[in-house]
């Protein structure tokens, strides 16, 4: 791919800049962007990426973040909910687990081998937490 066309603008992107211009030219003085154009901004954000969008409409990129953001929760709750996988071990084997934690205070190992599985994440934390 060429450097060109690497920076091309898609002709949807070009469409919303044309947008934010024309707003942008009959405006006087300092306005809020209106919702619609903002809406705009946010769905070209989620197909082009934040920082491609923000670059080309000259909009600021942690607003436009913050606007992408707060949409995304809309499509997520109409999503299809994860089921409840449960995984089974199989009895015959053996147990065989390594842990590795790393904190402010250190780095801890844990090795185990055995019929059966322990508590790890309860054993780390009572060997790793304060006051536990």
């Amino acid at each position: 791919m060429s450097k060109r066309a690497e920076y091309e603008i898609p002709a949807e992107l070009k469409d919303a800049e044309q947008r934010f211009t024309e707003w942008r030219s009959s405006q006087s003085g300092r306005r809020s962007i209106p919702e619609p154009l903002w809406a705009l901004a946010t769905q070209m954000a989620k197909q082009h990426g934040i920082f491609r969008t923000a670059q080309v409409l000259r909009l600021d990129y942690t607003k436009l973040k913050k606007y992408t953001r707060a949409a995304v929760p809309e499509k997520l709750a109409s999503a299809p909910q994860a089921a409840f996988v449960e995984l089974m071990a199989s009895a015959t084997g053996a147990c065989e687990i390594v842990i590795e934690v790393e904190g402010p205070r250190g780095r801890m190992r844990i090795e185990w081998k055995g019929p059966t599985a322990p508590d790890l994440a309860g054993l780390s934390r009572m060997l790793w937490e304060p006051g536990v």
